[in-house]
Formats: structure tokens, sequence, C-alpha cells
């Protein structure tokens, strides 16, 4: 029996992009948000998957990541995110789940349930939770999700201040392990007046040939290279 239209996973886009992290409050669904945006101005059909979220109960709902990057890209936060993969604790999804007494779901799960529209749309992001060996499911973590997706280019975001250099390269080492291939670095929360900013950038620029864009001052130029 054919699949149902509100039931088929759709078309996957021409371009799937993985948005990661190298932790917690980074602020991947900020720049996710904000190449959302950008992507839209531009004329760029997107649309926006987060698989699984969690949070504080009393957290305002508008402000709730699903929320944030439905608000970009021009989707309810219930096709973002799928209200059964919302839970309302704040630790690592398969954490929350089994702290709420909600069955236990794989990265399988993860990829059976991803939704996209019908009409294939230029670019698909993908927002993954915590760094990329955070817990994401019982079975696997962020890494996991990305060898399993085998997006087209990820973008990795990092704090721009103190410890950033030693979280990218090692998040820049995991994902080359999945084939995942590092397209852009953002530093966020950029500060051209702060000396260990700059340099920050310049080390992983010149020493490491890492692409990196600084936000917010940069964005222009990453959603260049995130429409390819």
């Amino acid at each position: 029996m054919a699949q149902s239209k509100e039931s088929a996973p759709g078309a996957r886009p021409r371009r799937l992009v993985a948005v990661v992290g190298t932790g917690t409050d980074v602020g991947k669904t900020w720049v996710a948000a904000r190449l959302l945006t950008d992507l839209r101005a531009a004329g760029v059909t997107v649309a926006v998957r987060k698989p699984a979220q969690s949070f504080e109960p009393a957290d305002d709902p508008a402000r709730r990541d699903a929320a944030v990057l439905g608000a970009a890209s021009g989707e309810p936060p219930g096709v973002v995110c799928p209200p059964h993969r919302c839970y309302e604790v704040p630790m690592a999804p398969p954490m929350a789940a089994e702290a709420l007494g909600r069955p236990p779901f794989a990265i399988a799960d993860l990829v059976h349930e991803l939704r996209w529209p019908h009409d294939p749309v230029e670019v698909g992001l993908i927002e993954t939770a915590g760094g990329v060996r955070s817990p994401l499911a019982s079975d696997g973590d962020c890494l996991a999700l990305c060898g399993a997706l085998g997006p087209d280019l990820v973008v990795l975001v990092a704090d721009a201040g103190l410890g950033t250099i030693n979280a990218v390269r090692l998040t820049v080492e995991a994902l080359g392990d999945v084939r995942a291939p590092v397209v852009a670095v953002v530093l966020n929360r950029f500060d051209p007046g702060d000396e260990l900013h700059r340099r920050n950038r310049a080390w992983l620029v010149e020493r490491e040939r890492l692409r990196v864009a600084c936000v917010p001052g940069e964005v222009p130029d990453l959603v260049d290279v995130v429409r390819g």
C-alpha cells in the first residue's frame, strides 16, 4: 500500500546541511535560524528539522528550539520537531526520555521519523542537540546521526573564546571519522575587538586550514557557502 501524503517521508533536500556544535549553548539554534532567514530572503526554499529537543518546562514555548527554527523557516514547531520527541527535562534527549518514563529510542528511529516536503527544497537543515558526542538516542550520539544521514556539508558552531581551538579540533576530527564534510566553522558571539577572538580565528584558518565565519558579522558569506 502506498504511503499517505501525511506519512510519507518526502524528498531529500537538494543540499542537506547538518548544523552541529562543539557543545551546549554555543548558539546552534541562533546560527541556524539566521541562516534560514537569510536563505529565504535570497529566494532559496528551505526546511529545517530538529530530530529531538529537551527544555525546561517553564521555558517560553516561543523560545524553544523548534519554535525558533520554525519561525525562521516558515514551518510549525510540530513539523520541525515531532511532539513525541519534545522532552520537558533539560537533559540529553535519551536521558530526558528515561527520566520522564518514556520509551527509549534509537538513531534509526530519528532517521525514520524525518519528514521533508514532497516538493524538494533547495536547502534542508538538521540541527542536532549539544555537542557531536552528546547522546541523541539510546544507541548513539549526534555523530552517529550525521553518519546515518550523510549530509552534503556540516556547519560547526563554536564559541569564539577560550578553549575553542581544542573543541573545534576534536569535533572536526570526530566528524572526519564518519566522512561528514565540515565546510565552515562558525565562531559565534565573535568580538573583533577581542584579541583572543582574533587569534583563535587566525589559528583555525592558518594552522588548521579551516574555513571560518564569524557571526554576527559574516552571515552573508556563510549563506553563500551553504547555498553552494
